[in-house]
């Protein structure tokens, strides 16, 4: 990842990180095809990774 991404991502505490390319893809994913998060496909991540807020 490039280093002008990597202040935007929080260090993980005591949580295996999620791949940050995967999660992005599913952000990504989700806007474009104007999906609820919760129904985010396995393979970009769970859906309550993509979606915090």
């Amino acid at each position: 990842m490039k280093n002008s991404a990597k202040p935007f991502f929080s260090l993980a505490h005591g949580v295996p990180r999620e791949d940050d390319r995967r999660v992005m893809s599913g952000i990504v994913y989700v806007i474009r095809n104007g999906l609820q998060w919760k129904d985010t496909p396995k393979a970009y991540s769970p859906h309550k990774t993509l979606c915090t807020g």
